[in-house]
């Protein structure tokens, strides 16, 4: 099982480096280090608690109010284990999120950001026992094991008695219909509670207010779930769902492929070619340049500018469509991609190229915008799709098409 980033195409700015991945794959630990609630205390002075002091023992406490906290201890469950994720470099985060910054925006924008992930975000916790099933769990344990929600967070007791709240900014998951496959239909996204149930959205991202219960849906991520941290989007994918998805070799392949067909520029006539997944940072001589609006792929050239047009927009020389002209990128990401088809489509703006069907599928795929927006984006760098369909089919001048 693995969680993705959306965004970086494979690889984080800097590099994949400890606990901060583009990736992260969750195996079955040595021993297990689940846990599952237990004794709940009522208490005045929540300091006092030896549930809290005791750094052992892992507990959730509910601040009522100044003169009254509800602690939930946690013991230790034999059959889970516990992966935790957060913008925390603490040692109880397994996996080291930071903001997603969209890829058009430059280094100063990013800098400038005020991060909306939380320390200790999500918790996912696995069977170790087949089917092997994971559920995710809003807020994670701190580095003296406890969660806190304090007297601002929204929290709740529920019929049966046991408490429940949200974190601030909320955990939302959206779980596709039919799995994560070319056939595959966005769900409706739903926010997951401290204690693993789901709820429909709030009206804003921290409002106080919980949405309602969904009582016929669940918490066991399956193969294409998406969980929203209000700043960064993962990806789910299941073991099995792996299985069934090219790897990286394979996008290689593919290129590789796509450039032996000797593709070329309709008007220079000179030969295009992909660059290596290596050098997918560096604009070469030979790469491959579109215009998003037809769908023409062209060598690099500086006429077609028009006056009542974008400063980024040309008209193409093929069909004289006005529109964005951008180099094309392979998306590197194999994990994204729903089929191992080949490279013939482009999400636009962006110009990042995949297979028709993952092009069609994350192009449908409304992504949490802010406080309370939603919009597809593209699954290599997060850019915000724009057109008629979010992305085009390439038109290769030569053998190819």
């Amino acid at each position: 099982m693995a969680l993705e980033r959306h965004r970086y195409n494979g690889a984080l700015p800097n590099g994949d480096r400890g606990r901060r991945k583009s990736r992260f794959a969750l195996y079955k630990r040595p021993k297990a280090n689940g846990v599952k609630p237990s004794t709940v205390h009522v208490i005045s002075t929540p300091q006092a608690s030896k549930a809290i002091s005791c750094k052992s023992q892992h507990s959730i406490s509910y601040t009522l109010s100044r003169s009254q906290t509800v602690v939930v201890e946690y013991t230790h469950d034999k059959d889970t284990d516990m992966f935790q994720v957060g913008r925390s470099t603490e040692s109880p985060i397994d996996f080291v999120v930071t903001d997603t910054i969209s890829g058009s925006q430059g280094a100063e924008e990013a800098q400038i950001t005020q991060s909306t992930i939380s320390r200790f975000a999500c918790r996912i916790v696995c069977d170790r026992n087949e089917p092997y099933t994971a559920r995710i769990f809003a807020a994670g344990f701190d580095s003296s094991r406890n969660i806190f929600l304090g007297e601002k967070a929204a929290k709740w007791k529920n019929p049966d008695g046991h408490m429940d709240g949200l974190t601030t900014n909320g955990v939302l998951v959206m779980h596709p219909r039919g799995g994560f496959t070319e056939e595959s239909q966005p769900g409706a996204w739903r926010e997951i509670s401290v204690c693993g149930d789901v709820y429909t959205l709030r009206e804003t991202r921290s409002a106080q207010q919980r949405g309602k219960l969904v009582q016929n849906e669940s918490n066991a991520l399956q193969d294409g779930s998406l969980i929203d941290l209000c700043g960064a989007t993962l990806l789910w994918r299941t073991a099995d769902g792996l299985l069934h998805t090219p790897t990286q070799k394979h996008i290689e392949a593919l290129r590789q492929e796509i450039n032996a067909a000797r593709p070329q520029c309709p008007v220079g006539l000179n030969t295009l070619a992909f660059p290596s997944i290596s050098r997918k940072e560096v604009v070469e001589e030979k790469q491959p340049w579109a215009y998003l609006s037809c769908g023409h792929v062209h060598g690099y050239h500086d006429w077609g500018h028009r006056s009542d047009a974008e400063a980024n927009e040309r008209e193409c020389p093929m069909c004289r469509t006005v529109g964005p002209y951008v180099p094309l990128w392979l998306g590197c990401e194999a994990g994204f991609y729903v089929d191992a088809g080949p490279p013939t489509h482009a999400f636009t703006p962006c110009g990042h190229v995949c297979s028709e069907k993952s092009a069609k599928y994350w192009s449908q795929i409304p992504l949490p915008h802010g406080t309370h927006a939603f919009h597809a984006a593209c699954p290599f760098c997060a850019t915000q799709l724009v057109g008629e369909q979010n992305c085009i089919k390439l038109i290769f001048q030569g053998p190819i098409d």
